[in-house]
């Protein structure tokens, strides 16, 4: 039998990617996401001067190809590490929208599943 949510409480879970969260496969997706949001935001902070808020800020601008401009890197090795979280970036969203789609698949197949009973 599948567990019935609260309609609110299906959205917020969906909305932040708590369903992902609770999938043993998508979990490391997250968890990788959140160890290079707080490495990075660490070594900004630290190369930089900057405040951990402001480095957790543009370490996920950058994750997230967005990129503002607001905040820059003025060193040479902080230029270095904002070119591989860039790339990172790209790689965490791709393995973002691979999780969604199998877990969208698998929600497909069990409503084709009960359909058919």
């Amino acid at each position: 039998k599948e567990h019935r949510r609260h309609p609110v409480t299906g959205f917020f879970s969906k909305l932040l990617f708590l369903d992902i969260l609770f999938d043993p496969e998508g979990r490391y997706v997250l968890i990788y996401a959140l160890v290079s949001i707080i490495v990075g935001a660490s070594l900004y902070s630290w190369l930089e001067g900057w405040g951990f808020f402001d480095s957790a800020y543009f370490v996920v601008i950058t994750l997230t190809t967005i990129g503002y401009g607001d905040l820059s890197p003025t060193k040479p090795i902080t230029k270095l590490l904002t070119m591989f979280y860039a790339i990172n970036g790209i790689v965490i969203l791709l393995m973002f929208y691979d999780q969604i789609d199998a877990y969208a698949d698998q929600r497909i197949d069990r409503i084709l599943r009960n359909d058919r009973c």
